[in-house]
């Protein structure tokens, strides 16, 4: 089993929340995750001093690997000549010095992608051909009980809420190759509040059968979530393994001083169980799962109304 603690946007700066910033590091500690994904805004202006309280912050969280991806707001947006000339100067220096990287871990392999255009589009992000074929190179021959994992900060689909935002250009050209690669999980951010849901709620696609796990975190630290997370604070807790993902929505109340569980998405990997081998026990373990709204109700006793 495969633990994943899922952060975004943590926009050190004016908005980021000192007491939630808190309480993510605790929670972090008690979930000893065997992975962090941080997927991208770890600034609010791409300052460098930003990006020094944001490495210092990451610098005391659990010392397991930690997968990155820069964001829109990790380069600068009104320091017009930076932005085009060396856009993710303070983003190598204090987060990471690699844009797109592969991280291995038991169980899984992980590949982040750059999706910020700081030349092209300041808020909306791209993903680019060579990015794709970076992706396909990094799953080339990784066994099929491995799983593999995309990161990116902008989202390949649209938000389920009425405060709607465009997906990435050629976002479907991604979720094709993509599910051709036999991806089992996007990671992403961008939006400040957390949708869970499958490619296929969103595009059928050309593959209608094997459908990508798609999980959206929140705001993780700073004020500026949005629609049913305005305000509010958010991330998520993976757990991979026997064939089935797991994707608990964690959010923070400040009665609680916590993050608290809200709810729970169980996901077959590859979107079924394996069909049932007659001569062995093959997918009865997975089944076994919903065995519970397969039962007959149990019939009142006798004088019970």
């Amino acid at each position: 089993m495969i633990s994943l603690l899922h952060v975004s946007d943590l926009h050190f700066g004016p908005p980021y929340h000192e007491r939630v910033g808190e309480a993510l590091r605790a929670f972090a500690h008690r979930l000893a995750p065997d992975c962090i994904v941080a997927s991208g805004d770890f600034t609010q202006r791409a300052r460098e001093e930003q990006f020094a309280a944001a490495r210092a912050f990451l610098d005391t969280l659990p010392r397991v690997p930690t997968v990155v991806t820069p964001g829109n707001h990790d380069v600068p947006l009104y320091r017009g000549l930076e932005r085009l000339s060396d856009p993710y100067r303070h983003y190598c220096t204090y987060i990471s010095d690699k844009l797109d990287s592969v991280t291995t871990i038991p169980g899984a392999v992980i590949v982040s992608l750059n999706s910020t255009a700081p030349r092209m589009a300041i808020t909306n992000g791209r993903i680019h051909r060579r990015q794709i074929d970076f992706a396909r190179e990094a799953f080339q021959g990784v066994p099929d009980d491995v799983h593999r994992i995309i990161v990116a900060h902008h989202h390949f689909a649209p938000p389920p809420d009425w405060e709607g935002a465009d997906v990435m250009p050629k976002a479907k050209r991604a979720l094709d190759a993509f599910t051709e690669m036999r991806v089992d999980l996007i990671l992403g951010g961008h939006l400040h509040r957390a949708y869970i849901g499958n490619s296929l709620d969103v595009y059928a696609g050309t593959d209608r059968e094997h459908g990508i796990i798609i999980a959206q975190s929140g705001t993780s630290t700073s004020r500026r979530g949005r629609a049913r997370e305005r305000e509010k604070n958010s991330l998520n807790v993976l757990r991979l393994g026997g064939g089935v993902i797991r994707v608990t929505h964690y959010m923070y109340f400040e009665d609680a001083g916590d993050f608290v569980p809200t709810s729970r998405h169980l996901f077959f990997r590859r979107g079924r169980p394996p069909l049932l081998d007659e001569e062995s026990d093959v997918g009865h373990g997975m089944e076994s799962i919903f065995m519970d709204d397969r039962k007959e109700p149990r019939a009142t006793a006798r004088g019970e109304g």
